[in-house]
């Protein structure tokens, strides 16, 4: 099996694991850290808002049963791409609307998706989403890992 890996920040790590955990095709999913120049950053580290990193979902698919644009559509479909910094109610750097692309491929993708979602007026303030070349992935606590599945909530926001 031929996999792809893909990253997105939209918010709350917690439940844009658990929406990308759930598209068929998506073969595993970790909660991380990436963007930021901190080595080995912890969740404590991250919240200050002083390193840069945002919290990110690392996807690992197969392409053959979920394409690249689909996922983007996901990461559209379930966050507010026009709050800067923001999304419900957390509020800082570490929770921005993010497209970490791996590939030339995907960044062109994800420019064009965010070209069209703007141009489709879907949203009435302008699409803040960050396009941003990959770098170092920094995998959370274990405790972050799913942790709506084990904690048995449907959603961050409590």
């Amino acid at each position: 099996m031929q996999t792809e890996i893909a990253t997105f920040g939209a918010g709350c790590f917690w439940g844009v694991e658990e929406l990308f955990r759930n598209v068929k095709g998506v073969k595993s999913t970790a909660a991380g850290y990436m963007g930021g120049s901190k080595t080995e950053p912890s969740y404590d580290d991250v919240c200050t808002d002083e390193t840069g990193h945002a919290e990110v979902v690392q996807v690992e698919y197969d392409p053959r049963e979920v394409t690249y644009e689909e996922l983007l559509q996901a990461f559209w479909d379930n966050h507010n791409p026009t709050t800067m910094n923001r999304q419900g109610p957390d509020e800082g750097t570490q929770y921005r609307s993010v497209i970490f692309f791996h590939t030339p491929e995907q960044k062109r993708l994800a420019e064009e998706s965010k070209r069209e979602l703007e141009e489709s007026g879907k949203w009435k303030g302008r699409i803040v989403t960050q396009i941003e070349p990959a770098t170092e992935f920094w995998k959370a606590e274990e405790y972050h890992q799913q942790y709506l599945r084990k904690s048995g909530h449907a959603s961050c926001h409590f």
